[in-house]
């Protein structure tokens, strides 16, 4: 990279501390509440699994108007820097940058990168603002394995309530591990740690300007490093106990940019995927034990509510994006499902076709991508509402083998995919077949 790519906030950032091996970057937008925990943590992680090694800790901030960088400032911070960034730009702390283009996380990352690679890192550290569990740990587990063991990627690997990380568990992990043949069970978890190589390859990308941005920017990275053979490796970090969402809660935007980045890798990286099988083991670093979880509260009433009304006002374009069998199983399960004795349930096999068909209509319809993405989000809350109603009854691992069967049935159905892909299955009903389905 030339150092005209790097913003002028930036440079100025990296020129105020000169060098560092670590760098620990912490994006956060009002999480007032909670960044004073993480900063501490982060900070007692360098002292004692890292005290020869010369550190620096970036908050890059979004433009908060909750305390969040009087927070972070306050924290108690002896022999690591701190460096403040935000935008827009306000009254500075201690230093203030600005960034422009779109808003959201990858923002914060690229800027935390463009540090990193300023001042030298070896490694670069990620973790969310808004955790709970944070340890000091955590910065040994995420470092050490790039720092020592030469990874470029390190993943988190934590224990989760059964009903948080709904993305993760019925999307992005079972279509990753179909994709890239890697089993990286949280690849868009939210703590990473990050080789020199790897964070100067992110900052060689175009396309920070996409939905990157916002919410992709953990697949995103994870898909690249995976698709371009970069050493991935994941470390257990125990629970995660974060602000975790309802499930059924307004999270269409989130889901719309992480599907799209998801869908933008695969058309860019279809010569890597297309010959890929099966999935092999990602090697995990750390002792694993059982932790106890936070419940998250959920409305499974809402969500099926949500996906009923999604069938009678999208009917029409859920027909040119599904294939018609996909189409008449969502059609059962909108009209009957939950109805009569049977109990409501979306099963694995639909889903998976459900998700192939929309990664297929996105590559064939690039002109209808912005309504077919915000159409999918019904779905996706039917999807759900299956999922909690099937897990409610199940202990842990139960649930955990639950979401290894649907990893399986992505992959078994990777062939489907492939004719799909290329134009060799049916996907988009003709005019005579949409009137005959409506309802």
């Amino acid at each position: 990279m030339t150092p005209a790519a790097i913003s002028p906030g930036a440079e100025q950032a990296a020129g105020f501390v000169r060098q560092a091996d670590i760098v620990v970057g912490i994006p956060s937008f009002n999480n007032a509440r909670t960044i004073g925990h993480v900063v501490r943590a982060v900070h007692a992680g360098l002292a004692k699994f890292f005290p020869q090694w010369t550190a620096v800790i970036v908050n890059s901030d979004g433009g908060s108007t909750d305390g969040t960088r009087q927070e972070v400032l306050s924290a108690h911070m002896d022999e690591q820097h701190l460096l403040l960034l935000s935008t827009p730009v306000s009254a500075a702390h201690r230093l203030s940058v600005p960034y422009h283009g779109i808003p959201g996380q990858g923002r914060a990352f690229r800027l935390i990168f463009e540090i990193a690679e300023r001042l030298g890192a070896k490694v670069c550290v990620v973790v969310d603002a808004d955790l709970r569990s944070i340890a000091p740990e955590w910065i040994d587990h995420l470092a050490r394995p790039v720092l020592q063991a030469h990874y470029d990627l390190v993943t988190p690997y934590y224990h989760r309530h059964k009903y948080d990380g709904t993305i993760t568990n019925n999307i992005v992990y079972p279509l990753t591990r179909s994709l890239y043949g890697a089993i990286v069970r949280q690849p868009i978890g939210g703590e990473f740690g990050i080789s020199r190589k790897l964070f100067h390859r992110y900052l060689e990308r175009t396309d920070w300007e996409t939905d990157v941005a916002r919410y992709g920017i953990d697949i995103w990275m994870t898909t690249i490093a995976l698709a371009e053979n970069f050493r991935v490796c994941q470390s257990f970090l125990g629970a995660k106990l974060h602000d975790a969402k309802d499930p059924g809660a307004d999270l269409s935007d989130m889901l719309k940019q992480v599907m799209g980045s998801v869908f933008l890798l695969m058309l860019e990286y279809e010569p890597v995927w297309r010959v890929r099988s099966g999935s092999r083991p990602t090697e995990l670093f750390g002792f694993r034990f059982d932790v106890g979880v936070e419940p998250v509260a959920v409305r499974v009433d809402r969500m099926i509510d949500a996906f009923r009304a999604g069938f009678r006002d999208l009917h029409e374009i859920w027909q040119r994006v599904l294939a018609p069998k996909t189409y008449e199983g969502v059609r059962s399960v909108a009209l009957h499902g939950g109805r009569t004795a049977d109990p409501f349930h979306f099963s694995d096999a639909l889903w998976t076709d459900v998700v192939i068909d929309f990664a297929c209509a996105f590559r064939r319809r690039p002109m209808d991508r912005g309504y077919m993405m915000s159409s999918f989000t019904p779905l996706y809350l039917g999807r759900v509402a299956s999922t909690v109603l099937a897990f409610e009854p199940l202990t842990a691992p139960e649930v955990e083998n639950e979401i290894e069967q649907l990893c399986l049935q992505f992959e078994r159905a990777k062939p489907g995919l492939l004719a799909r892909w290329d134009g060799n299955g049916a996907i988009v009903n003709t005019k005579e077949e949409a009137k005959e389905n409506t309802p």
